[in-house]
């Protein structure tokens, strides 16, 4: 990057942090949602897809026939991507809902990759979410995180959002960060930096989505149905080959422009919305490729914000000693509503 363009993106996040500084955690953010033939087309799945009478919402099945899933009309440089997602109940070991960023389709050996992966379990509600980042066909340094999620996502609907920007990445659940990839020198193409389409997909993961294998999708379940509403598509269109943006010429986005996405409040991690992060990686992180001493002797990739006093709270596979999955007895009620067991929204504040 030039010196010129580091200068200016330094200048661009520090007008924005002062300006942000203030502003809450909970807050929403604002951003216009499309309906499904406006920014989207079926991907796979026939009949397992069924969009809504009014097209802003898509429900994804997945049965003994097929999974279902969608893709974006268009491939975006960058941008933020969100979709509100309830997902299925009851036993869902097996089953893998997923709301992700890709270009494998047409960069089969090199491509980049940015993801939510929900990984279904034996007890309804309890569903693990993992992030992944990939650059460049970077898959054998997988950059891999699990999250446990202090709610019930299989009784409303919650929101998931990817910030891409060229110098960083931020996945949301609802409006609290919960992972930042920030662009260090040392990741070389393992960024992100490639045209990419956005994907939601619904399938059966039983070779490795549930304790690694040992519990099959069951299909007496079936149909599994995941829910897809409030679709958001803010970034440049660009054609995935070319790398170049589809609305006329020059460099830089059209829509928004690269400003107007570095200084948008999704974009800007202030340190309230640090502090939220960290609480929830504190409390709901059960893996972190970060402190993977196994898989990665050489030590952690070059990104990682690691500290000697976190690192204690995770084994040297990279899993928390303090955050496990607590199986559901069979006697306990399901299905209460916020404030008696499921949370509307993430609770960020201390412990």
């Amino acid at each position: 990057m030039a010196l010129e363009a580091r200068f200016f993106l330094a200048a661009v996040f520090a007008v924005a942090a002062t300006c942000l500084c203030l502003s809450a955690v909970a807050s929403a953010f604002a951003v216009p949602s499309v309906a499904f033939d406006e920014g989207y087309s079926p991907l796979f799945g026939d009949d397992n897809l069924v969009r809504s009478s009014d097209d802003k919402s898509v429900r994804l099945l997945l049965d003994r026939r097929s999974g279902s899933g969608f893709i974006s009309s268009d491939y975006y440089l960058h941008g933020f991507f969100s979709a509100s997602i309830k997902l299925p109940k009851a036993y869902t070991a097996g089953v893998v809902v997923a709301f992700y960023l890709s270009n494998g389709d047409v960069y089969e050996k090199t491509h980049d990759e940015l993801d939510f992966e929900f990984l279904g379990s034996r007890w309804g509600g309890q569903w693990r979410v993992q992030t992944n980042a990939y650059g460049n066909g970077s898959t054998a340094r997988g950059r891999e995180e699990r999250y446990l999620l202090p709610f019930d996502p299989t009784l409303e609907a919650h929101r998931y959002s990817v910030l891409w920007a060229p110098t960083h990445i931020i996945f949301y659940i609802d409006d609290t960060p919960i992972r930042e990839v920030i662009r260090h020198p040392g990741m070389g193409g393992d960024f992100p930096s490639k045209p990419m389409a956005v994907y939601a997909t619904i399938w059966d993961g039983s070779t490795w989505a549930t304790d690694g294998g040992k519990y099959k999708v069951n299909y007496k379940y079936a149909p599994f149905a995941s829910e897809f509403s409030d679709l958001a598509l803010l970034g440049c269109r660009a054609d995935p080959v070319l790398r170049a943006p589809r609305d006329g010429g020059g460099a830089g986005c059209a829509e928004p422009d690269l400003l107007g996405l570095l200084t948008a409040d999704y974009a800007v991690m202030t340190p309230r919305k640090r502090a939220a992060m960290r609480a929830f990686r504190a409390r709901h992180m059960t893996y972190t490729v970060c402190y993977d001493a196994v898989r990665y002797a050489a030590g952690p990739f070059p990104e990682c914000d690691v500290s000697d006093v976190e690192k204690e709270s995770f084994s040297a596979w990279g899993e928390s000693k303090n955050v496990v999955m607590k199986a559901r007895g069979r006697g306990r009620r399901r299905g209460r509503k916020a404030g008696a067991g499921a949370m509307s929204r993430l609770d960020v504040s201390s412990s």
